[in-house]
């Protein structure tokens, strides 16, 4: 069972709004996930990301992998920037 950090999309049509969520890499994209981690909403200026990084440190220190949409949010908010 392999688990990744993923979004899954919410919202209305044409208004999306992301949760970031940690699944199994086999389920559906908006079907069952292990827990949520964040959010994201792309529809402000700038846009909006809120993230548990407690809860992400712990996922991926057992082994869960973020997708490059994710990663990418991830570096934006600084999480994976050096502790001073």
């Amino acid at each position: 069972m392999s688990v990744k950090i993923r979004l899954a999309r919410h919202g209305a049509k044409k208004r999306p709004f992301y949760r970031i969520v940690v699944a199994d890499s086999e389920s559906p994209r908006d079907g069952r996930y292990l827990e949520n981690v964040g959010t994201y909403n792309p529809l402000t200026d700038p846009a909006k990301v809120v993230l548990k990084q407690e809860r992400i440190k712990y996922w991926i220190d057992q082994g869960a992998i973020p997708t490059d949409t994710v990663k990418s949010l991830l570096k934006e908010e600084g999480f994976f920037a050096k502790p001073a």
